[in-house]
């Protein structure tokens, strides 16, 4: 007779899953020894399982199919909340097991005893408990519709004795609803998005994560209203390349004309984007295209809110659209744009290959270089955001994933763990900080053990380089920020990795070479300059008064990389009068 384990791994192979990131033990060995007793789905044991959840949400960002995690009761379960927030909030379908302690034994403060069907559900699209093995495989079925279909995680609450259980109903088979339908807006909505595109002198497009599968459209669209194009930092990788309308990014780790270009538009058209600083928003004249209904207008007020899948939108109100010949506002931000770029050059090039410590710019420069125009690369929060935003070339087949949204320390390297197993056959680069790699360190041994593939970049500047940023604009000193440093080369070395530790800049390229080289996981330990900072494109008085008062810091802003020779080839394609 199978058990409700047997029929949990049944359906969850049913609906594509190959593995399953966890640390086994206690309540879960019913439902590990079913997936040894199955083919075609694995077990991927982790080091902590929040680094497990981080995987899964990695790897479903990387296949967009389902991906699974699991923890046993207790603190095994409760370490996966880290990593569930990350995948619910960047829209990763994502399943969740929460194994719970003997179901006779819930609400006597038995051992290890914790309510997981509350804990989760504030990071979770459902979260529910199975008590009886009357409710398999249906409850299973709902929790992974509710993943894929809404974009997030799914918790369920599994006792070990339920999971041991004779099943109560058969499993059958079954077709999940895995391709959703485009959101077409509503016709009234489409005219009137015509007509204030039409009557704006000055339309400047900005685009986030939902332009995804829309790049020609919204190229097409900006060409018709001769509009420069930014974009969040979740829209870089989707919107950047090929673009010869691009002015920058904007947000706090911003660079270009971007938020000038925002700033000086009769009308701000907001595509697909949930961008939180609205600060950095002009507050008025604005256009939202979204096709979730619950975020327009959330980050700031709207002119006319537009529910649509951004392609479809745009395709519908092209026709509707006028073409705009007065090019004296796109050429204007283009020049800011690159002379924005310009004006930070020398910083980058001067005594670069000299410098010691190494200019973390620099490494980035080299990796961007030399990874594979397909790499997918995994970006550890921090003063890693920055220059992988900054310096990472974007060609439509690259991917950079990061905890963009949640904004949680530790997630490159487990995040390069679910992307390499998702994409085994694709170049996997973690950019992370030496912050962030401490912090879950235990992972190391997680790659190892699994042999994955990834290579490890690691910005070693002994800070935790964003706080120190964060202390400087409140004007206070640095505190607590800096830490002896570690040779992180030599404990991945103990760990069986390969490894290389630089600290003259006239070995990165050839290190770096090596290891991207590698046919395993390798660690390049970069020796950088904590001074390397950088500041967003706008600043208020009281932020300029308090790096006043933080004296003795170098302070870089904007980006350059291959971005000013995109600025300078868009200048250049600019017609003569």
């Amino acid at each position: 007779m199978a058990t409700v384990a047997d029929q949990f791994i049944e359906v969850l192979r049913q609906a594509g899953v190959r593995r399953i990131y966890g640390v086994v033990g206690d309540s879960l060995n019913p439902v590990v020894d079913a997936v040894r007793r199955t083919r075609g789905i694995d077990w991927v044991h982790v080091r902590n399982e929040e680094a497990g959840a981080f995987a899964a949400a990695a790897e479903a960002q990387t296949t967009g199919r389902l991906a699974v995690c699991a923890g046993s009761c207790g603190p095994g379960n409760t370490h996966l909340i880290q990593g569930l927030y990350d995948a619910h909030r960047s829209g990763a379908p994502v399943l969740a097991l929460a194994s719970q302690i003997p179901s006779v034994q819930i609400g006597s403060g038995y051992f290890q005893e914790t309510h997981p069907e509350r804990l989760f559900v504030d990071c979770s699209h459902f979260c529910e408990p199975i008590v009886t093995p009357e409710q398999m495989p249906r409850l299973l079925r709902t929790a992974i519709q509710h993943a894929i279909g809404l974009g997030g995680v799914a918790v369920l609450t599994l006792p070990g004795d339920v999971a041991g259980s004779d099943t109560a109903a058969p499993t059958g088979e079954h077709d999940f609803l895995v391709r959703k339908g485009i959101v077409r807006p509503p016709s009234d909505q489409v005219e009137q998005l015509a007509g204030a595109l039409n009557r704006a002198r000055k339309v400047m497009l900005f685009c986030g994560s939902g332009v995804r599968d829309a790049h020609a459209e919204v190229i097409e669209l900006a060409h018709r209203l001769l509009s420069p194009v930014g974009h969040a930092l979740r829209g870089k990788e989707w919107i950047q390349y090929d673009n010869p309308f691009d002015v920058g990014m904007s947000g706090l780790l911003g660079y270009g004309a971007c938020y000038e270009a925002m700033q000086d538009a009769d009308l701000v058209l907001l595509l697909g984007t949930d961008f939180p600083y609205d600060p950095f928003l002009p507050g008025k004249n604005t256009i939202q295209v979204d096709d979730d209904p619950s975020k327009p207008g959330r980050r700031t007020p709207l002119d006319l809110a537009v529910h649509g899948d951004v392609g479809e939108t745009i395709r519908l109100v092209l026709d509707k659209v006028e073409q705009k010949h007065d090019r004296s506002y796109l050429d204007e931000m283009l020049h800011r744009h690159t002379r924005a770029l310009e004006g930070v050059v020398s910083a980058y090039t001067r005594d670069i290959d000299r410098h010691i410590p190494i200019h973390p710019e620099y490494v980035a420069g080299v990796l961007d270089d030399l990874a594979d125009d397909d790499a997918i690369f995994t970006v550890d929060t921090g003063m890693c955001n920055v220059w992988a935003a900054r310096y990472i070339t974007p060609n439509g087949r690259r991917r950079v994933m990061g905890s963009f949204v949640h904004g949680s320390m530790a997630n490159a390297l487990p995040h390069a763990i679910g992307a390499q197993f998702g994409a085994p056959g694709r170049q996997v680069v973690s950019i992370s900080g030496d912050g962030g790699l401490g912090m879950l360190l235990g992972e190391l041994l997680t790659v190892k053990l699994h042999r994955v593939p990834v290579k490890i970049i690691l910005f070693d500047n002994a800070s935790l380089g964003m706080v120190r940023l964060e202390m400087m604009v409140d004007g206070l000193p640095s505190y607590e920020t800096d830490h002896e440093p570690v040779d992180y080369a030599a404990i991945a070395e103990a760990a069986g990795i390969e490894s290389a530790r630089v600290e003259r800049p006239s070995d990165v390229r050839t290190v770096m070479e090596r290891a991207l080289a590698a046919p395993g996981p390798y660690l390049v330990d970069v020796v950088t300059d904590p001074n390397a900072l950088s500041i967003p494109p706008r600043i208020t008085p009281q932020q300029v008064k308090g790096f006043a008062l933080s004296a003795g810091k170098t302070v870089l802003t904007g980006g350059v990389g291959k971005m000013l020779d995109l600025a300078r080839s868009n200048l250049r394609n600019i017609p003569r009068p």
